[in-house]
Protein backbone atom coordinates (compact mmCIF):
# COMPACT_ATOMS: atom_id res chain seq x y z
CA UNK A 1 0.00 0.00 0.00
CA UNK A 2 1.26 3.37 -1.34
CA UNK A 3 1.67 6.11 1.55
CA UNK A 4 0.31 9.42 0.65
CA UNK A 5 3.75 11.95 0.39
CA UNK A 6 3.48 15.01 2.89
CA UNK A 7 3.87 18.52 1.14
CA UNK A 8 6.89 19.92 1.45
CA UNK A 9 5.42 23.12 2.01
CA UNK A 10 3.25 22.15 4.60
CA UNK A 11 6.12 20.97 5.98
CA UNK A 12 8.10 24.08 5.99
CA UNK A 13 5.15 26.17 6.86
CA UNK A 14 4.55 23.96 10.20
CA UNK A 15 8.27 23.66 11.43
CA UNK A 16 9.07 27.28 10.42
CA UNK A 17 5.42 27.84 12.76
CA UNK A 18 6.14 25.85 15.76
CA UNK A 19 9.80 26.75 15.71
CA UNK A 20 9.15 30.59 15.81
CA UNK A 21 6.47 29.70 18.98
CA UNK A 22 9.13 27.54 20.15
CA UNK A 23 12.00 30.10 20.50
CA UNK A 24 9.59 33.04 21.56
CA UNK A 25 11.35 33.06 25.15
CA UNK A 26 14.21 34.80 23.51
CA UNK A 27 12.18 37.44 22.46
CA UNK A 28 10.26 38.36 24.75
CA UNK A 29 13.49 38.23 27.45
CA UNK A 30 14.58 41.02 25.53
CA UNK A 31 11.43 43.38 26.47
CA UNK A 32 11.92 41.69 30.68
CA UNK A 33 12.01 45.97 31.52
CA UNK A 34 8.78 45.89 30.28
CA UNK A 35 6.04 45.53 32.14
CA UNK A 36 4.16 42.05 30.53
CA UNK A 37 0.30 44.24 29.96
CA UNK A 38 2.31 46.76 28.57
CA UNK A 39 3.97 44.68 26.19
CA UNK A 40 -0.04 43.05 25.28
CA UNK A 41 -1.00 46.13 24.49
CA UNK A 42 1.89 46.62 21.69
CA UNK A 43 1.51 43.25 20.64
CA UNK A 44 -2.44 43.69 20.08
CA UNK A 45 -1.72 47.42 18.31
CA UNK A 46 1.05 46.44 16.05
CA UNK A 47 -0.44 42.99 15.14
CA UNK A 48 -3.76 44.68 14.36
CA UNK A 49 -1.73 46.95 12.05
CA UNK A 50 -0.13 43.87 10.49
CA UNK A 51 -2.98 41.46 9.50
CA UNK A 52 -5.62 43.91 8.59
CA UNK A 53 -3.84 45.60 6.66
CA UNK A 54 -2.20 42.42 4.76
CA UNK A 55 -5.74 40.93 4.86
CA UNK A 56 -7.38 44.02 3.27
CA UNK A 57 -4.28 43.67 0.79
CA UNK A 58 -5.43 39.86 -0.26
CA UNK A 59 -9.37 40.22 0.27
CA UNK A 60 -10.31 43.37 1.01
CA UNK A 61 -12.89 43.41 3.33
CA UNK A 62 -14.28 40.11 2.21
CA UNK A 63 -12.66 38.60 5.48
CA UNK A 64 -14.55 40.87 7.92
CA UNK A 65 -17.45 40.99 6.23
CA UNK A 66 -17.71 37.09 5.92
CA UNK A 67 -17.41 37.20 10.00
CA UNK A 68 -20.15 39.38 10.71
CA UNK A 69 -22.69 37.93 8.89
CA UNK A 70 -22.61 35.38 11.38
CA UNK A 71 -24.66 36.08 14.26
CA UNK A 72 -23.09 34.60 17.37
CA UNK A 73 -19.51 35.48 15.62
CA UNK A 74 -18.87 38.76 17.12
CA UNK A 75 -19.49 37.76 20.48
CA UNK A 76 -17.57 34.80 20.69
CA UNK A 77 -14.83 36.03 18.90
CA UNK A 78 -15.20 38.77 21.77
CA UNK A 79 -14.74 36.23 23.91
CA UNK A 80 -11.57 34.63 22.42
CA UNK A 81 -9.90 37.65 21.85
CA UNK A 82 -10.23 38.16 25.87
CA UNK A 83 -8.81 34.69 26.42
CA UNK A 84 -6.07 35.02 24.20
CA UNK A 85 -4.90 38.34 25.50
CA UNK A 86 -4.81 36.59 28.91
CA UNK A 87 -3.24 33.53 27.68
CA UNK A 88 -0.71 36.19 26.20
CA UNK A 89 -0.25 38.01 29.62
CA UNK A 90 0.35 35.38 31.38
CA UNK A 91 3.31 33.67 29.00
CA UNK A 92 5.04 37.38 28.65
CA UNK A 93 5.23 37.77 32.57
CA UNK A 94 5.96 34.49 32.56
CA UNK A 95 9.00 34.21 30.40
CA UNK A 96 10.24 37.78 31.66
CA UNK A 97 9.93 36.27 35.66
CA UNK A 98 12.01 33.20 34.99
CA UNK A 99 9.17 30.57 34.28
CA UNK A 100 10.16 29.67 31.30
CA UNK A 101 10.27 25.49 32.22
CA UNK A 102 7.01 26.05 33.65
CA UNK A 103 5.13 28.28 30.55
CA UNK A 104 6.43 25.18 28.06
CA UNK A 105 4.79 22.29 31.09
CA UNK A 106 1.66 24.67 30.17
CA UNK A 107 1.62 23.60 26.29
CA UNK A 108 2.85 20.20 27.12
CA UNK A 109 -0.50 19.51 28.81
CA UNK A 110 -2.75 21.88 26.86
CA UNK A 111 -3.61 18.79 24.06
CA UNK A 112 -4.98 16.70 27.31
CA UNK A 113 -6.49 19.70 28.45
CA UNK A 114 -8.49 19.58 25.75
CA UNK A 115 -9.81 16.24 26.14
CA UNK A 116 -11.01 16.93 29.28
CA UNK A 117 -13.16 19.95 27.96
CA UNK A 118 -13.97 17.21 25.26
CA UNK A 119 -15.69 15.14 27.94
CA UNK A 120 -16.77 17.89 30.02
CA UNK A 121 -18.12 20.37 27.63
CA UNK A 122 -18.98 18.50 24.17
CA UNK A 123 -20.06 15.87 25.86
CA UNK A 124 -17.36 13.58 24.01
CA UNK A 125 -16.28 9.98 25.51
CA UNK A 126 -12.96 8.81 26.31
CA UNK A 127 -11.69 5.03 25.67
CA UNK A 128 -9.37 3.70 28.10
CA UNK A 129 -6.06 4.68 27.03
CA UNK A 130 -7.33 7.99 26.77
CA UNK A 131 -8.37 7.55 30.46
CA UNK A 132 -4.81 6.28 31.21
CA UNK A 133 -3.10 9.26 29.56
CA UNK A 134 -5.11 11.66 31.54
CA UNK A 135 -4.25 10.10 35.07
CA UNK A 136 -1.12 10.06 34.01
CA UNK A 137 -1.09 14.08 33.07
CA UNK A 138 -2.64 14.62 36.42
CA UNK A 139 -0.53 12.62 38.42
CA UNK A 140 2.31 14.42 36.82
CA UNK A 141 0.66 17.89 37.31
CA UNK A 142 -0.06 16.68 41.24
CA UNK A 143 3.24 15.85 41.74
CA UNK A 144 4.80 19.14 40.81
CA UNK A 145 2.51 20.81 43.07
CA UNK A 146 3.75 18.67 45.82
CA UNK A 147 7.07 18.91 45.53
CA UNK A 148 7.57 22.97 44.37
CA UNK A 149 4.68 23.65 47.77
CA UNK A 150 2.31 25.22 45.05
CA UNK A 151 0.38 23.59 41.89
CA UNK A 152 2.12 24.55 38.58
CA UNK A 153 -0.65 27.98 38.05
CA UNK A 154 1.44 29.11 35.76
CA UNK A 155 1.36 26.17 33.03
CA UNK A 156 -2.20 25.63 34.07
CA UNK A 157 -3.21 28.78 33.40
CA UNK A 158 -1.52 28.73 30.10
CA UNK A 159 -3.07 25.58 29.16
CA UNK A 160 -6.58 26.19 30.01
CA UNK A 161 -6.64 29.82 28.84
CA UNK A 162 -5.91 28.33 25.57
CA UNK A 163 -7.96 25.34 25.50
CA UNK A 164 -10.74 27.63 26.47
CA UNK A 165 -9.82 29.61 23.58
CA UNK A 166 -9.57 26.74 20.89
CA UNK A 167 -12.71 25.43 22.35
CA UNK A 168 -14.60 29.00 21.37
CA UNK A 169 -13.25 29.40 17.81
CA UNK A 170 -13.95 26.09 17.62
CA UNK A 171 -17.74 27.18 17.16
CA UNK A 172 -16.57 30.08 15.00
CA UNK A 173 -16.48 29.57 11.64
CA UNK A 174 -13.85 31.57 10.79
CA UNK A 175 -9.86 30.53 9.58
CA UNK A 176 -7.05 30.96 12.07
CA UNK A 177 -6.06 34.39 10.44
CA UNK A 178 -9.08 36.65 9.49
CA UNK A 179 -9.99 35.17 13.38
CA UNK A 180 -6.62 37.10 14.36
CA UNK A 181 -7.84 40.00 12.84
CA UNK A 182 -11.02 40.20 14.10
CA UNK A 183 -9.65 39.50 18.10
CA UNK A 184 -7.19 42.27 17.46
CA UNK A 185 -9.23 45.12 15.93
CA UNK A 186 -11.66 43.88 18.99
CA UNK A 187 -8.74 45.11 21.25
CA UNK A 188 -7.31 47.50 19.56
CA UNK A 189 -9.38 50.29 21.05
CA UNK A 190 -8.55 49.40 24.87
CA UNK A 191 -5.08 48.52 24.01
CA UNK A 192 -4.75 52.18 22.06
CA UNK A 193 -6.46 53.45 25.64
CA UNK A 194 -4.18 52.28 27.95
CA UNK A 195 -0.90 52.78 26.26
CA UNK A 196 -2.35 56.71 25.36
CA UNK A 197 -3.21 56.61 29.25
CA UNK A 198 0.69 55.23 29.93
CA UNK A 199 2.08 58.21 28.01
CA UNK A 200 0.11 60.75 29.72
CA UNK A 201 1.29 59.45 33.13
CA UNK A 202 4.63 59.94 31.91
CA UNK A 203 5.06 55.78 32.24
CA UNK A 204 5.08 53.83 29.04
CA UNK A 205 8.50 52.94 27.46
CA UNK A 206 7.11 53.82 23.73
CA UNK A 207 8.86 56.48 22.18
CA UNK A 208 11.43 57.36 25.38
CA UNK A 209 14.42 57.84 22.65
CA UNK A 210 14.71 53.82 23.14
CA UNK A 211 14.73 52.71 19.57
CA UNK A 212 15.90 49.52 20.29
CA UNK A 213 12.98 49.05 23.03
CA UNK A 214 10.39 50.30 20.56
CA UNK A 215 11.43 48.48 17.35
CA UNK A 216 11.29 45.15 19.79
CA UNK A 217 7.84 45.97 20.59
CA UNK A 218 6.58 46.95 17.05
CA UNK A 219 8.06 43.80 15.57
CA UNK A 220 6.47 41.66 18.54
CA UNK A 221 3.10 42.38 16.34
CA UNK A 222 4.54 40.98 13.27
CA UNK A 223 5.81 37.97 15.10
CA UNK A 224 2.76 37.35 16.64
CA UNK A 225 1.14 37.06 13.31
CA UNK A 226 3.91 35.24 10.99
CA UNK A 227 4.13 31.47 12.40
CA UNK A 228 -0.06 31.94 12.53
CA UNK A 229 0.02 32.32 9.12
CA UNK A 230 2.44 29.60 8.59
CA UNK A 231 0.39 27.53 11.11
CA UNK A 232 -2.60 28.31 8.71
CA UNK A 233 -0.85 27.02 5.34
CA UNK A 234 0.69 24.12 6.85
CA UNK A 235 -3.34 23.08 8.61
CA UNK A 236 -4.39 23.42 5.07
CA UNK A 237 -1.63 20.81 3.30
CA UNK A 238 -0.56 18.96 6.01
CA UNK A 239 -2.42 15.98 7.39
CA UNK A 240 -3.87 16.79 11.13
CA UNK A 241 -1.95 13.94 12.53
CA UNK A 242 0.92 14.75 11.60
CA UNK A 243 0.53 18.39 12.56
CA UNK A 244 -0.30 17.13 16.07
CA UNK A 245 3.07 15.52 16.37
CA UNK A 246 4.96 18.63 15.26
CA UNK A 247 3.04 20.51 17.86
CA UNK A 248 5.25 19.33 20.56
CA UNK A 249 8.04 20.71 18.76
CA UNK A 250 7.29 24.31 20.32
CA UNK A 251 7.57 23.37 24.32
CA UNK A 252 10.29 21.01 24.14
CA UNK A 253 12.29 24.32 22.19
CA UNK A 254 11.14 26.14 25.39
CA UNK A 255 12.08 23.88 27.76
CA UNK A 256 15.23 22.83 26.36
CA UNK A 257 15.93 26.99 26.06
CA UNK A 258 14.50 27.14 29.74
CA UNK A 259 16.87 24.81 31.01
CA UNK A 260 20.00 25.82 28.82
CA UNK A 261 19.83 29.23 28.28
CA UNK A 262 18.00 30.66 31.36
CA UNK A 263 19.96 28.33 33.54
CA UNK A 264 16.19 27.53 34.99
CA UNK A 265 16.11 24.47 38.10
CA UNK A 266 15.04 21.56 36.30
CA UNK A 267 15.99 18.84 38.81
CA UNK A 268 14.97 15.48 39.51
CA UNK A 269 11.73 16.10 41.10
CA UNK A 270 11.02 17.98 38.51
CA UNK A 271 11.88 16.10 35.66
CA UNK A 272 9.79 13.43 37.08
CA UNK A 273 6.62 15.47 37.16
CA UNK A 274 7.33 16.24 33.45
CA UNK A 275 8.51 12.58 32.66
CA UNK A 276 4.54 11.38 34.20
CA UNK A 277 3.36 13.99 31.15
CA UNK A 278 5.28 12.74 28.55
CA UNK A 279 3.95 9.66 29.31
CA UNK A 280 0.34 10.64 29.14
CA UNK A 281 1.66 12.26 25.66
CA UNK A 282 2.80 9.19 24.48
CA UNK A 283 -0.12 7.09 25.33
CA UNK A 284 -2.72 9.73 23.66
CA UNK A 285 0.16 9.85 20.75
CA UNK A 286 -0.15 6.13 19.86
CA UNK A 287 -3.90 5.94 20.55
CA UNK A 288 -4.59 8.56 18.27
CA UNK A 289 -2.48 6.42 15.40
CA UNK A 290 -4.20 3.58 16.74
CA UNK A 291 -7.78 4.90 15.75
CA UNK A 292 -6.43 6.32 12.80
CA UNK A 293 -5.18 3.13 11.54
CA UNK A 294 -8.59 1.30 12.45
CA UNK A 295 -10.79 4.12 10.48
CA UNK A 296 -8.60 3.65 7.10
CA UNK A 297 -9.06 -0.37 7.63
CA UNK A 298 -12.72 0.11 8.39
CA UNK A 299 -12.63 2.54 5.49
CA UNK A 300 -10.75 0.16 3.16
CA UNK A 301 -12.49 -2.66 4.29
CA UNK A 302 -16.22 -1.41 3.57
Amino acid sequence: MSHPVVDRRGLLAALFAFSAWGVFPLYWALLKTVPAWEIVAHRVVWCALFVVSWLCWRDGLGWLLAALRQPRAALLLLASSVLISLNWGLYIWAVTHGHVVESSLGYFINPLVNVLLGVTVLGERLNARQWIAVAFATAGVLWLGLHQDRLPWIALGLAFSFALYGLIRKKVSVSSVPGLGIESLILLLPSLAWLLWLEHKDSGVFGQWNLHTDGLLVLGGVITALPLIGFAAAARRLPYSLLGILQYLSPTLQLLIGVWWFAEPFGADRLSGFALIWCALIIYAVDGIWRQRESRTSTSGA
